[in-house]
């Protein structure tokens, strides 16, 4: 089983892939990170988040394409400015579609950024 902060860094991996102008949800980083049904735990994983780490974060939303509020004063705004700047469009009720910018990894691209084909090998032996 892996460490908590063993996933946080494999989402960290995957999140720091996601190009400008492209989202993904909670949902989405856990099941590439090969931790599927965890998107709580991405959440907690970017609460956690060490500041100096250049990780994208405001690249994360939720599975309706919605920024998740987080309690801070005016973060959902910064959020929602960061991806405009990005290219990213919002419908009058602030939603992302997800058609149009959700990120979709190639799967041999997936494989590798989760080093899912490492762990392949070693159940294999």
């Amino acid at each position: 089983m892996m460490t908590a902060q063993a996933s946080f860094q494999r989402f960290y991996a995957i999140i720091r892939h996601v190009p400008p102008g492209k989202v993904v949800t909670y949902g989405q980083v856990a099941e590439l990170a090969g931790l599927p049904r965890r998107s709580r735990l991405v959440g907690h994983a970017l609460k956690m988040m060490p500041e100096p780490l250049n990780i994208p974060w405001w690249r994360v939303v939720n599975s309706q394409g919605r920024i998740s509020p987080r309690g801070l004063s005016g973060s959902d705004e910064y959020q929602r400015l960061l991806l405009e700047e990005e290219g990213v469009v919002f419908s009058d009720v602030g939603k992302i579609d997800l058609r149009c910018f959700q990120w979709q990894p190639d799967a041999e691209r997936a494989v590798l950024l989760c080093g899912l084909d490492d762990m392949q090998n070693e159940k294999e032996r």
